[in-house]
């Protein structure tokens, strides 16, 4: 189970960002009907590459790839359109199969709940299932999940018989093995044959990168359980480890300018761009985070102490975009009167509308009035058993007023490093390509001369 692609929202267009949610709902339901309700669990963001890489290859605007589906809390009760088909099946089998090799992996080392023997007992159930199930779904696409498990199966071989000084690739061999065989066989369900080498390259890069962003991620962890680490244990310093993570990027961008796509905006942004991202949050990237902060060249933001930038806003000393535009210095600005209970960068919110954060002040029109507290109690819990409070806009269960959800007010995805749209590969060097094109392979889509 990897977790190295991690798209945000502030670096997706509209589009990329519908197509993305269409992949992730469709895997998720695509785990639901083969393979019941608790597999949904095991949906994750790398498994949905998958699914983006089989409708890449097909049709364009094909119709058979994509279905209406129901109300879901998580999307806030509306209906969306989701990918279906063989594609979403295929990564819905794949997914539950490393699931299960995770689960097992857990019992068989007793992390946490697991070093339980009911737990431990319950697991086992469940993998056994999960094994079984998704070799039942893949068999109905052509995919043979014996692949994936006999490179788990592997995995704890190669470790054990690993010497100090030798080559952290022998570990990562067979995560290679197993994704380079999921991504060929995209080819193969969409039919293109022709690309499932070039796919085949593109996976097994995929598979190095993954396990070793991921060594990399726990190797203090791992070293203060005293749990095996692959780094660790061959002598891999933290600079060789990232140049081969930077290599095996490198790699994949040039495996994917081989494969015919139909459209490859969403497969690039995630292959190429979201890759890239994973090994700088891993790694690190000198310039990285003060760059994020001061944003693009001529885009006018700064940052004060304490600051973070704002759409088009001035930060710290409460600076506004239209102050810079006038020639003004924050510094020049008067201060805005702090209203009661707020921030003293804050405006004044209208009489009788509620002071506080998440509050959205209502576009007119006199506040509704709000609910008692057992009414609000009631509402507030029907609101939180559908994830509203957490995901999306929604009315406040007491004061009903307009509330952002939790994640957008605290910026959940900020860990990203790449909320801010200056942050976003060709915005950092204020080239405008990559949002004219939806995706293009370092800016060769334009003549722009950027080569971020």
């Amino acid at each position: 189970m990897f977790g190295i692609i991690r798209p945000c929202r502030h670096v997706l267009s509209e589009r990329l960002q519908t197509s993305w949610m269409a992949h992730l709902c469709g895997l998720c339901l695509a785990l639901r009907d083969d393979h019941g309700q608790l597999a949904r669990t095991a949906t994750n963001y790398d498994g949905l590459i998958i699914s983006v890489l089989v409708e890449a290859q097909a049709a364009l605007e094909d119709p058979t790839w994509r279905r209406t589906a129901g109300p879901c809390p998580l999307r806030g009760m509306r209906t969306a359109s989701v990918a279906k088909g063989e594609g979403a099946r295929l990564a819905a089998a794949v997914s539950l199969t490393l699931a299960s090799v995770k689960i097992r992996d857990h019992v068989e080392d007793r992390d946490g709940v697991f070093a339980r023997r009911p737990v431990a007992a319950g697991a086992r159930v469940v993998t056994r299932r999960w094994e079984c199930r998704s070799a039942g779904s893949a068999s109905a696409v052509g995919f043979d999940t014996a692949v994936l498990l006999d490179a788990a199966s592997r995995q704890g071989e190669l470790e054990r018989s690993l010497r100090p000084g030798g080559s952290v690739l022998l570990v990562t061999e067979p995560t290679e093995t197993a994704t380079s065989a999921a991504f060929a066989h995209t080819a193969v369900i969409a039919g293109r044959p022709g690309n499932a080498a070039p796919l085949a390259e593109a996976g097994r890069l995929f598979g190095r990168l993954a396990h070793l962003l991921d060594a990399a991620e726990d190797q203090d962890a791992d070293a203060a359980s005293g749990a095996w680490n692959p780094l660790t244990a061959t002598g891999t310093d933290r600079a060789e480890a990232e140049r081969l993570c930077r290599d095996a990027v490198h790699g994949i961008r040039l495996a994917l300018r081989e494969v015919e796509l139909t459209d490859r905006a969403l497969v690039h942004v995630l292959l190429a761009h979201e890759t890239e991202t994973a090994v700088d949050r891993v790694f690190g990237r000198a310039g990285h985070a003060a760059g994020c902060r001061r944003g693009p060249a001529g885009a006018g933001g700064s940052t004060g102490a304490g600051g973070s930038t704002g759409a088009g806003g001035g930060v710290g000393t409460g600076g506004s975009g239209a102050a810079r535009a006038a020639g003004e210095h924050p510094q020049d600005a008067p201060p805005r009167q702090a209203p009661p209970g707020g921030a003293p960068d804050q405006a004044p919110l209208p009489p009788g509308v509620p002071q506080g954060p998440g509050f959205l002040p209502p576009p007119g029109g006199k506040p509704p009035h709000p609910r008692n507290l057992l009414a609000g109690c009631a509402v507030w819990a029907l609101t939180a058993c559908s994830c509203r409070l957490l995901c999306c806009e929604h009315d406040d269960p007491f004061s009903r007023e307009r509330r952002k959800g939790f994640c957008e007010r605290h910026d959940c995805c900020s860990s990203c490093d790449c909320c801010d749209p200056s942050c976003c590969d060709c915005a950092r060097c204020g080239c405008t390509c990559y949002d004219d094109c939806d995706g293009c392979d370092g800016c060769d889509c334009c003549d722009c001369g950027c080569d971020c």
